[in-house]
């Protein structure tokens, strides 16, 4: 049976706050099996940082809420909720925060970290603390970052403006079986080894058991799905996170009266084909002797 984990928005302890006020709820590890995937909830409280490092994996960020501020040597981002990026590999950043209420943000860092080399990640010198600007997605300076909003996911509402706030030209929707997919962070993005993307499930959305040579990881933002991972049955809610490994068998099904939508990732990035395998095929083939 290949790995997959599910874990309950409940039942992940929150480690103590360190002395900078930042903390991170690891929620996918090399513990986990992982190989290419790392993945976690990160919290910054109201003037609390985290100090100028890089790492030797690639990171991508998705602020759930609040107000946080990215240093980089080029300038300093106010990022808000909704925004998104990507930090390549070797690239020196620092987290200030901002607000009132401080920032919580998804990451996405693959290949997983590993314990026995610090986890990947070497500190560096201060980086200059500019006073922040707003992301302009249609400034190539920053193209590296994006913008979502939930009203992107309705087919119905599409507009040039909702397709602009992505420097990605992956950004119009994908649409099918009452599934819709929004690219985020992709190789247009400039990533390498990961890909992160929004998907929403309409009431009547399915996706039947299949596999891939790569890994994914869901984190439930909105409404109930029915998961199947490797015969193994969950429904998963806000908050929750499953994780499948390359071969595990999944598929999904909304299970509430409206909606269902989660971020997800995959790493490393798919292939150009064949990154699908759906059970269906197999069992027409068998059916056909």
């Amino acid at each position: 049976m290949t790995a997959h984990l599910v874990r309950r928005a409940a039942e992940v302890l929150a480690p103590e706050v360190d002395e900078h006020g930042y903390r991170r709820r690891e929620l996918v590890g090399e513990t986990d099996g992982s190989v290419h995937t790392g993945f976690g909830v990160c919290e910054l409280r109201p003037g609390g940082r985290v100090g100028a490092h890089v790492h030797s994996y690639e990171e991508s960020f998705h602020l759930l809420d609040g107000t946080v501020i990215l240093d980089l040597p080029e300038g300093s981002y106010l990022l808000e909720e909704g925004d998104y990026g990507l930090l390549p590999t070797g690239v020196p950043h620092a987290w200030r925060g901002a607000g009132d209420t401080g920032a919580r943000w998804a990451d996405m860092l693959a290949p997983v970290p590993r314990a026995r080399y610090g986890y990947d990640t070497q500190p560096v010198p201060d980086l200059p603390v500019r006073d922040p600007v707003r992301i302009d997605v249609r400034d190539l300076r920053t193209r590296s970052f994006g913008h979502f909003e939930p009203a992107q996911m309705d087919p119905g509402k599409q507009s040039q403006d909702l397709l602009a706030v992505s420097a990605s030209m992956r950004t119009a929707l994908l649409v099918y079986s009452g599934i819709t997919v929004k690219m985020m962070v992709d190789a247009d993005l400039g990533a390498v080894a990961s890909t992160m993307f929004m998907v929403q499930y309409a009431v009547d959305g399915v996706a039947g058991t299949h596999d891939h040579p790569f890994e994914e990881t869901y984190l439930i933002l909105e409404g109930v799905v029915e998961a199947t991972f490797d015969d193994a049955r969950y429904h998963l809610g806000p908050g929750d996170l499953a994780w499948a490994g390359a071969g595990c068998v999944h598929g999904f099904t909304n299970a509430g009266a409206g909606p269902v939508r989660w971020l997800e990732t995959q790493a490393p990035q798919p292939p150009s084909r064949h990154s699908y395998r759906f059970t269906r095929d197999w069992d027409y083939l068998r059916g056909m002797r």
